[in-house]
């Protein structure tokens, strides 16, 4: 069965328009062999420490605690053979930047990105389509809208 186009009424109430809904976007998180990963919030990180050459002006700019981003600094750097950032602790002079390898990793990345939007780009319209508009997103997976009529039943042995 075809999906139904919603109905969104306007201004002009006479015709009725389908929704636009928005089209489907991929985040693309590669995890590797050895138990690391690769995600969109590390690629952010790594972009921000570029512009802001430190990890705490990387916190600061990305509003994420110090301590995530340098964990997070940590794992990369774990996770390759080659460090990904490099650090300069100390008062004046301090910061961190990117290695080759750092640069060549958000590269790599982004091409993966580029790549996997262009080979499902069909698939994600047809799954578009099939969106259904009157969906509305709930807090929680598990909790039901409705509740229902019954009582829960209780667990304990009755007395």
């Amino acid at each position: 069965m075809p999906p139904k186009p919603a109905v969104v009424p306007g201004p002009d109430a006479d015709a009725a328009k389908p929704a636009r809904i928005a089209p489907a976007s991929v985040a693309l998180r590669v995890a590797f062999g050895n138990g690391g990963r690769l995600d969109p919030e590390d690629i952010a990180l790594l972009e921000t420490i570029r512009r802001e050459r430190s990890i705490l002006g990387a916190s600061r700019a990305s509003g994420t605690s110090y301590r995530k981003c340098w964990l997070m600094v940590d794992a990369l750097n774990h996770t390759f053979e080659t460090a990904v950032v490099e650090t300069f602790p100390g008062r004046r002079g301090g910061g961190a930047e990117l290695t080759v390898f750092g640069e060549r990793l958000i590269a790599l990345y982004r091409s993966l990105e580029r790549q996997a939007r262009k080979s499902g780009a069909a698939a994600l319209a047809e799954l578009t389509a099939a969106l259904d508009p009157d969906y509305q997103p709930r807090a929680s997976g598990g909790a039901s809208a409705d509740p229902p009529d019954e009582q829960p039943r209780s667990r304990s042995r009755p007395t």
